[in-house]
């Protein structure tokens, strides 16, 4: 099966190919370009390079978050646009799934992490083991805090991937002396990892229609956020 991913839910833009054994073709930017910017030229590019078309890709694969509200609409919003218009079957894929498949080969505890800001970060744990990965817990927002209450749990290495990884390994690593930070060309969002991380939902039958894709943000938008707190502090008055 050939896959087409993107992962645009931070600052990294990706998108790639992979069939059912490797990662035909990835293509990565970590710039303070715009996914609206870079998205489409670098599928189109993708392809091209990989002498495929679009009408060779069998599934589409995206990032849903948790992450950047505008770079999960524009990644979504492509994949749905190209499904739709092939009649191809989507994957939507937890944005810490993605991560954790970064690693994939490591043995230990997988403890994937994205900056929240207002003091938290996104984080799910999974167990690495050789050739696969096992989900420990759900998709969360919590402090740091909370998250090493959760770790210390754990006697196992712990290996911190994603782009608030070096955030709690600064925090952390006096609390947790077997904690690790993941090496940085494998630490950021990586399509391809998103694309092997879709194979096991389309094996299983589990993959959706493009009206169906939709993405799982854990936190309302600020503007939303802000607007209940001015509605709940008015009925205080």
């Amino acid at each position: 099966m050939m896959i087409l991913a993107v992962d645009t839910s931070a600052k990294v833009s990706s998108a790639a190919v992979a069939d059912d054994t490797h990662i035909l073709a990835e293509f990565s930017i970590h710039t303070a370009l715009t996914h609206s910017q870079t998205l489409m030229p670098m599928i189109d590019h993708l392809l091209h390079t990989a002498s495929l078309s679009i009408s060779d890709i069998d599934g589409f694969a995206a990032a849903c978050g948790p992450g950047s509200f505008t770079g999960l609409r524009i990644g979504i919003s492509a994949i749905k646009g190209m499904a739709f218009g092939t009649q191809k079957p989507c994957a939507g894929i937890s944005t810490l799934e993605g991560l954790a498949f970064n690693l994939l080969g490591m043995e230990g505890i997988l403890c994937t992490a994205m900056d929240a800001r207002c003091g938290q970060v996104y984080t799910a744990l999974f167990e690495g083991f050789p050739g696969h990965i096992q989900r420990l817990t759900d998709d969360m927002a919590i402090s740091i805090d909370e998250l090493a209450e959760n770790l210390l749990k754990y006697q196992k290495n712990i290996f911190f991937v994603g782009d608030g990884a070096n955030l709690c390994y600064n925090k952390l690593s006096k609390q947790l002396p077997n904690c690790f930070l993941a090496a940085e060309n494998n630490r950021f969002q990586r399509a391809g990892s998103v694309a092997l991380a879709a194979r096991s939902v389309f094996e299983s039958g589990q993959a959706v229609s493009a009206a169906e894709l939709s993405p799982a943000y854990l936190r309302l938008p600020q503007a939303e956020r802000e607007l209940k707190k001015k509605l709940a502090d008015t009925k205080t008055l």
